[in-house]
């Protein structure tokens, strides 16, 4: 007798019941945590620290005592400081077109540039020439957001006179955000040096006072380092961003970059002169960075019109 193509004995009896488990997240390397994500706790990279054997432990201590005990101290602050410079300022936030060959390549011309600058040093540099680098160099990383701040409404103004009159309210309602990042950078970049002159003043003022003072002094001081890594971690995004302006239009970023180098060019001329070595190789040093970071952004902005029709007058 038939059961329908079940067989004699009826239907077969149902699976048992597995619960679903579902896989777990692969894990990310803890160096490229470092490079892209999160950075682990402190936890975490003591734990991993343990695979390094013991002797090379020692040997650090006994060689970097105090650098590790600091580094061990100022980790947890550094990593507070990034993940707010980046719920703040969010890395890829800013970005309304990406073009991943475009940024590659920026990024292998800078590569370029550091290396052929670094050889001419080596090659032609005096003591003097190095010490003028670094300040440079120094001063560059200090004015570069005040010459943004000053750059950027110039270049926004121009480009909202370029557009439409239709387009020209929406492209100034965009504004807000630009303005808010821009006010918390620099309210940040000026609060970082007023809570090191205020740590180190009250610093002074409790030194022989109380037995805790060395220990006050640091605490008082905390602030003033969180502020300045908190500025250092935001800085690249926001130079990157030009203060987020690309839902403003999207050739801003490129067009800022374009004007803050040459800019920056000015002022290093200016300051001290051609680089060092013969006059051609000077001259190809002094107008090459410049140029070649100028035809990037106009690649850029000719991508932005070709593949998107994203036009300065649009």
């Amino acid at each position: 007798m038939s059961h329908g193509g079940n067989g004699p004995y009826g239907p077969p009896p149902p699976p048992p019941y597995r619960p679903y488990v579902p896989y777990p997240p692969p894990h990310t390397p803890l160096w490229r945590r470092f490079r892209e994500d999160e950075w682990p706790t402190l936890r975490e990279v003591l734990r991993s620290a343990r695979q390094v054997h013991g002797c090379l432990w020692l040997l650090a201590l006994c060689c970097f005592g105090p650098t590790f005990v600091g580094l061990v101290i100022c980790y947890p602050l550094a990593r507070s400081a990034r993940i707010q410079a980046r719920r703040v300022f969010p890395p890829s936030a800013h970005l309304r077109i990406h073009f991943p060959d475009v940024v590659r390549i920026q990024r292998n011309r800078a590569w370029a540039a550091l290396a052929a600058t670094f050889a001419l040093m080596v090659a032609y540099a005096s003591p003097d020439d190095w010490d003028q680098a670094i300040q440079q160099f120094a001063l560059r990383m200090a004015i570069t957001p005040w010459l943004l701040l000053l750059s950027a409404p110039l270049v926004i103004t121009v480009i909202i006179r370029l557009a439409a009159p239709a387009a020209r309210a929406g492209m100034r309602a965009r504004l807000r955000p630009s303005l808010r990042s821009a006010l918390w950078y620099c309210g940040a970049f000026a609060a970082a040096p007023g809570l090191f002159v205020g740590g180190f003043y009250l610093s002074y003022q409790l030194d022989g006072v109380t037995v805790l003072a060395p220990l006050l002094s640091i605490v008082l001081l905390l602030p003033a380092v969180w502020m300045g890594l908190f500025v250092a971690f935001a800085s690249p995004t926001v130079v990157r961003s030009a203060f987020q302006t690309a839902p403003v239009h999207a050739a801003l970023p490129a067009l800022l970059t374009g004007v803050l180098v040459w800019e920056f060019a000015a002022i290093s001329l200016a300051m001290g002169g051609l680089p060092p070595g013969p006059t051609p190789l000077a001259l190809i040093a002094a107008i090459g960075g410049p140029a070649t970071v100028s035809a990037l952004a106009w690649w850029e902005i000719h991508r932005l019109r070709t593949s998107h029709g994203v036009r300065l007058r649009a």
